[in-house]
């Protein structure tokens, strides 16, 4: 694993610890080096590339990471389907804009009605800090909604302002208690159900709460 982000982007070390989740980080890249990185990582889904103002972030999930992507995705689509949510699932799909000097790509991320160009609500999850600011990045690519996982639990953001003056902390973001894309959705329950290893048991319990919570 260790010669490979090499072999992209060499000059840097990588640290490890059990059930790793291995992060480069790297300044002063150009857009073109950005571009030529994502076109030597298509068709690998396994690397989450962050770019902003020039910052590259690499990273390789561990496999907690994974769980939590994964039972997070596999619960909000049960949650839609149960809702008659129409919804265009986008996984991790890359989003970028030239202009604005950002890029990313989420761990799940959905557009709510229709089909668009860039996604109404992403989840990031977050095992380990990094040194990109999300926030920022999802407020450059015009993201209504971001949802951090970190320390057992989601963080709710919704943007408020494309120039920040008044949330400028969370980079015109305001954290909020609830989603206001969907507000029926117990985040309690969500985060509650996300956390049980066992799938049959994660989805019988994530479904029976939705039940008592009509």
């Amino acid at each position: 694993m260790v010669s490979s982000l090499k072999e992209i982007i060499s000059g840097s070390e990588i640290s490890y610890a059990d059930d790793p989740e291995e992060r480069f980080i790297t300044s002063g890249v150009s857009w073109e080096s950005y571009e030529a990185l994502l076109a030597k990582l298509e068709g690998n889904s396994h690397y989450r590339v962050t770019y902003l103002d020039g910052v590259l972030e690499i990273v390789s999930p561990s496999i907690r990471h994974e769980k939590v992507k994964s039972n997070t995705g596999m619960l909000l689509e049960r949650f839609f389907y149960s809702k008659r949510i129409h919804c265009i699932p986008m996984g991790s799909s890359t989003f970028k804009n030239k202009a604005k000097k950002a890029g990313a790509e989420p761990d799940e991320c959905y557009c709510i009605g229709e089909e668009k160009s860039i996604p109404d609500l992403v989840i990031e999850i977050n095992i380990t800090s990094g040194n990109v600011d999300k926030l920022e990045t999802y407020r450059r690519l015009g993201v209504t909604e971001v949802w951090m996982w970190k320390m057992n639990g989601f963080s709710l953001y919704h943007l408020r302002e494309e120039t920040p003056s008044r949330f400028i902390d969370t980079h015109g973001y305001e954290g909020i208690p609830k989603s206001e894309l969907l507000p029926d959705l117990n985040i309690s329950l969500l985060q509650q159900c996300v956390l049980i290893t066992d799938l049959v048991q994660c989805i019988d319990e994530f479904e029976q709460g939705l039940k008592n919570n009509e």
